[in-house]
C-alpha cells in the first residue's frame, strides 16, 4: 500500500509548471494584440515571445541569473511557439470574446508575479528586491508588447495593473510568512491578483491621474 501513495511534488516542479503555464497565457494575449493590429503569424510569433520572456528575461539579467531561463530551457520557446500558432489559427477562423486579451493578460501578470517572487527568493534576494522582482516579471513583457503594437502600455496608463503585480509579491511574501504550503501559497496569490485585475478591468476602477495645469 505504501506505493499507492501519491509523490510529493516539489516547489521547483510548482515553480516550473506556473512558468510555463504563464508563458503560454502571456503569449496567447500577444499573439491576440498582434491580431488586433492586423500582423500576419511571423509578426503574431514575435509579438507572442516578446510578451512571455520579455519580463522574466529583465529579471534574470538584473539578478545575474545565467544563462538566462528560455536559453536554457527550448521547452519555453515551444510552449510559445505553440500557444501563439494555435492562438493565430483559432482567430482566423473564429472571433474571440472582446475582452479575451484583457483577461489572458490579467492571468498571465498573476502568474508571472507569483514566478518573479519565487525566482528572487530563490537567489536569496531581500524582500523588497523580492516584490520588485515580482512586478518585473509580470509586467515588462506586456510593456513591450504594447510598444511595439503601437499602444500606451498599460503600465503607464491610469490601470491596476502593476499596483496588482506589486500587490502579488507582498501576498506572497505575507502567505510565505504564515508557512502555508508552497501550493497553496501560489494558488491564493494567483487568484488574488487576477481577481484584481479583472475587476478593476470590471467596474472602471483605476489609480488617481497626475495632471499639471500650466498657464496660459
Amino acid at each position: 500500500m505504501e506505493s499507492l501513495r501519491p509523490m510529493p511534488v516539489s516547489p521547483g516542479t510548482v515553480l516550473y509548471v506556473l512558468d510555463l503555464f504563464g508563458t503560454a497565457v502571456f503569449a496567447v494575449s500577444g499573439a491576440l494584440a498582434a491580431g488586433r493590429r492586423r500582423m500576419d503569424l511571423f509578426g503574431a510569433l514575435v509579438i507572442a515571445a516578446v510578451t512571455a520572456v520579455g519580463g522574466g528575461t529583465i529579471r534574470d539579467l538584473i539578478l545575474d541569473r545565467h544563462p538566462v531561463f528560455w536559453i536554457q530551457d527550448l521547452r519555453y520557446l515551444a510552449v510559445i511557439a505553440g500557444a501563439g500558432g494555435l492562438t493565430f489559427a483559432y482567430t482566423s477562423v473564429f472571433r474571440p470574446p472582446r475582452q479575451s486579451l484583457e483577461v489572458a493578460d490579467a492571468f498571465g501578470l498573476a502568474v508571472f508575479s507569483v514566478v518573479g517572487a519565487r525566482v528572487a527568493l530563490g537567489v536569496g534576494a531581500p524582500p523588497v528586491v523580492v516584490v520588485i522582482m515580482s512586478a518585473v516579471t509580470a509586467t515588462v513583457g506586456g510593456m513591450v508588447r504594447d510598444v511595439l503594437c503601437d499602444e500606451t502600455p498599460l503600465i503607464l496608463r491610469e490601470e491596476i495593473y502593476a499596483t496588482a503585480a506589486l500587490s502579488g509579491g507582498v501576498l506572497y511574501l505575507g502567505l510565505r510568512a504564515a508557512a502555508l504550503p508552497e501550493a497553496a501559497v501560489a494558488g491564493l496569490t494567483i487568484v488574488a491578483v487576477s481577481a484584481v485585475r479583472l475587476a478593476a478591468l470590471r467596474w472602471g476602477v483605476h489609480l488617481p491621474s497626475f495632471r499639471v495645469e500650466e498657464a496660459g
